[in-house]
């Protein structure tokens, strides 16, 4: 199994922005630096084949899927805030709320809060730098299994992507890994099937997909009822148009344990199989386990491994996309229980 990596994903790193004594920092500032080289030194010690840096597929696949004034925002962020103001990060202070505006704000902080939907997503000066190699690092790995060098591929993503979606970023996510992988398969030709197992539904996969019939979408995830991102992930969002019946999701009680969790897996899986996809997506979140820090279920690091089985039962051409996982002392492992059981299966 190929894993690309980039190690750009350290020139952001929201640990500077770390309070000892803050009771938000550990929920906010979770995606940190450390977990990109926690995961690599993981996929490296277990031996499960070569890790390579991502090539360069350009901007042309990002914004096919995110428009073309958020991504140029994202470019400039900083620059602007520096210049402005002196701050060297950028957060918003206000918020779009009650629908989409009917103008663009000018100013930065007018702009900060129309793109972005929450306060734990910084941006640095390396923030665009580490959100492009995290895109391009999806994009290589969905290469990769298309042109038949092997079925399977881990993009070791960092930062995560699946909660921005076209026009919005949020939820440690700049831009869509997932969606943009997803996007240039589909203009390859090829049906696929996106499966979110992160412990939060990935509000911008569905968002960007949610009318299209051409990719389906599963979730599983903490109901939203309860946990972020409070908004999307209900049950009854089945996508619309040409999309109705092409997004499932399957939002789970807090405390959820493996047994109930593997039964909605194997229904998930059902609904896949019936879409008879040409390539599979898994948008792979290890903050599902037990006291994880951001998390609520209560899987072990052997869940993974029997997880990644039951997805290669399916038998498809898949690429594995990292999303979150933020108990620093067990995600090494839980990675690589999980892509062990997928290349096993």
């Amino acid at each position: 199994m190929r894993t690309f990596y980039s190690p750009h994903h350290i020139v952001h790193d929201p640990a500077a922005l770390h309070e000892p004594d803050s009771p938000h920092s550990v929920v906010y500032y979770s995606e940190i630096a450390r977990r990109g080289l926690i995961m690599h030194d993981a996929v490296q010690a277990a031996g499960l084949g070569d890790i390579l840096p991502p090539d360069d597929f350009g901007l042309e696949p990002i914004l096919e899927v995110h428009r073309h004034d958020m991504v140029a925002f994202l470019q400039t962020a900083h620059e602007r805030m520096v210049a402005e103001t002196g701050r060297t990060v950028a957060l918003p202070e206000t918020f779009s709320v009650g629908g989409r505006p009917r103008h663009k704000p000018v100013s930065l902080w007018g702009q900060m809060g129309l793109y972005c939907f929450d306060a734990g997503s910084p941006i640095f000066a390396g923030t665009w730098e580490a959100a492009y190699w995290s895109a391009q690092t999806a994009l290589n790995a969905a290469a990769w299994v298309l042109t038949g060098q092997e079925r399977l591929a881990y993009a070791l993503c960092r930062p995560p992507g699946h909660h921005a979606a076209a026009d919005l970023y949020g939820g440690f996510c700049y831009l869509n890994n997932t969606a943009v992988a997803g996007q240039w398969l589909v203009e390859a030709g090829q049906r696929v099937a996106i499966l979110d197992l992160d412990y939060h539904h990935g509000n911008g996969t569905q968002e960007i997909f949610y009318g299209r019939g051409d990719v389906f979408t599963c979730s599983l995830h903490a109901d939203p009822f309860h946990e972020y991102p409070f908004y999307w992930g209900f049950a009854d969002e089945y996508g619309t148009g040409a999309g109705e019946n092409h997004n499932f999701n399957f939002p789970l009680p807090l405390g959820t344990q493996e047994p109930a969790y593997m039964t909605t897996l194997a229904e998930a899986l059902r609904r896949i199989r019936a879409f008879v996809p040409d390539s599979l997506i898994v948008a792979f979140g290890a903050d599902t386990l037990t006291d994880d820090p951001v998390g609520g279920f209560k899987l072990t690091p052997a869940s993974y491994g029997r997880m990644g089985a039951k997805i290669a039962a399916l038998n498809l051409p898949t690429i594995i996309i990292q999303e979150g996982g933020y108990l620093l002392s067990q995600l090494g492992e839980c990675v690589v229980s999980f892509l062990q059981g997928v290349e096993a299966g």
